[in-house]
């Protein structure tokens, strides 16, 4: 095919980084059950860790199988470079090591999952940075956050749990002028829903474990480098513009250009932190983003049918999809994710947090998971749950009242779904 001709997205999810084995001719990528790799000599091995020539030193650092994975996903978001690792959490990490020092922040929307609230709010405390939070409807709040010390803007395109969509090139133009990358998570939307590079996004990062993988099998993250960002420009990130001291004195922005971020992830970040993929899952992951479009078009088409019906139920206070009309979200639909807003959302059910326990427990069709972007429908009481650790202020913050529940949406049929909602509804609120 010739070179010139840009393939569909359909195309990419099967192909992009799957060529047949070269040692079998197998034509599923197989999984690389491997920790370590024969040199071919002492130079060739030299080379591999002077970054002067690209191979597999170490399963730890690069796999065959894992790093399909993060070919495809980096074709599908629009990037130059990426590297996968063992959780969305990990992804997080990963993606703020290279930016970030002791005394450092990173300004973060307050409508995020609760674990990055704590994580964001707690966890980096230990390694001497801090997180500004923020609500990102509002720009001149988001501009105001940004001090000396801010290293990075951090978002989701559809926010967890409430659903909401984060006008990111409203913000990408806050961290540009600021000269700072902005990092999107894209988990809830997927690459095919919205494309944040597109948007003005440095980095994006997926928690692979939900809809990518889709069947709720194996645990993974991802960091996808757009490349557009000059970490020469100041002396912000002496981590990719100053010589590292974690390798030998090389400077990876002046060595690497636009790839800078992606090998320092690798040979550094990977390498010290260790938070690996493993082939297995990658594998997984492989095969559910072959038919991820198949499935977000129909996970959308369930949403939007689930949200208009509970909207119209008198038992319920409000929906937050921002597919609906009534949402102040579903102008920027169009913008943001024009394929549809996604399959997660909260509602709010009349009667509160005993009321919302109720639900749960009479639900059957639905999963009560701790989880998201399953093939199946999920539900969870957050304010109970994943956003349990959270004060109420800021459960508040993210959509994570005592009286809403979160549901994942999945690909069964939509009046099945439907209509479990409405038996346990009746049972809760009797």
């Amino acid at each position: 095919m010739s070179e010139d001709r840009k393939l569909g997205f359909d195309t990419l999810q099967i192909h992009a980084g799957a060529a047949p084995d070269p040692a079998t001719g197998a034509r599923q990528i197989p999984i690389y059950q491997t920790t370590a790799y024969v040199f071919r000599d002492s130079e060739h091995a030299a080379n591999l860790f002077n970054l002067a020539e690209v191979g597999n030193i170490y399963s730890r650092l690069t796999n065959p199988t894992v790093s399909a994975l993060a070919e495809r996903i980096t074709h599908l978001e629009g990037g130059v470079g990426g590297i996968c690792c063992s959780s969305g959490h990990a992804a997080q990490i990963m993606a703020l090591f290279p930016l970030m020092g002791p005394g450092c922040n990173v300004v973060a929307s307050s409508r995020l999952y609760g674990g990055s609230v704590t994580q964001l709010s707690q966890t980096i405390k230990r390694f001497g940075w801090s997180a500004k939070f923020v609500d990102f409807d509002d720009l001149a709040a988001v501009e105001g956050a940004i001090d000396e010390n801010t290293r990075a803007v951090f978002c989701e395109s559809i926010a967890n749990p409430g659903g909401y969509i984060t006008d990111i090139p409203a913000i990408a133009a806050i961290s540009d002028k600021a000269g700072i990358p902005l990092i999107v998570d894209n988990t809830s939307a997927t690459p095919y829903l919205c494309n944040p590079i597109a948007l003005g996004a440095t980095l994006v990062v997926h928690s692979t474990t939900k809809y990518l993988t889709g069947n709720g099998t194996v645990t993974g993250g991802a960091v996808i480098d757009s490349g557009k960002f000059d970490w020469m420009q100041n002396d912000k990130f002496p981590s990719l513009s100053k010589p590292e001291p974690a390798y030998h004195g090389l400077c990876f922005g002046e060595a690497l250009g636009p790839m800078a971020y992606t090998f320092h992830s690798i040979a550094v970040g990977l390498r010290d932190l260790g938070m690996t993929m493993n082939p297995q899952g990658a594998h997984y992951t492989l095969m559910g983003i072959e038919t991820l479009s198949l499935r977000m078009d129909k996970h959308v088409a369930n949403a939007k049918k689930v949200a208009q019906w509970l909207e119209n139920d008198d038992r319920i206070d409000y929906v937050t999809y921002a597919g609906l009309e009534s949402s102040p979200y579903y102008d920027r639909i169009e913008k943001i994710c024009p394929k549809g807003a996604g399959a997660l959302f909260t509602f709010a059910v009349k009667g509160g947090y005993d009321a919302c326990v109720k639900l749960v427990d009479s639900l059957e069709l639905f999963s009560h998971v701790a989880n998201l972007g399953d093939t199946r429908s999920l539900i969870i009481h957050s304010a109970s749950t994943t956003h349990r650790q959270l004060t109420p202020e800021q459960q508040e913050a993210a959509g994570a009242s005592p009286n809403v529940v979160r549901v994942s949406i999945g690909i069964e049929d939509a009046d099945d779904i439907i209509a479990d909602l409405d038996q346990a509804l009746t049972k809760a609120t009797a």
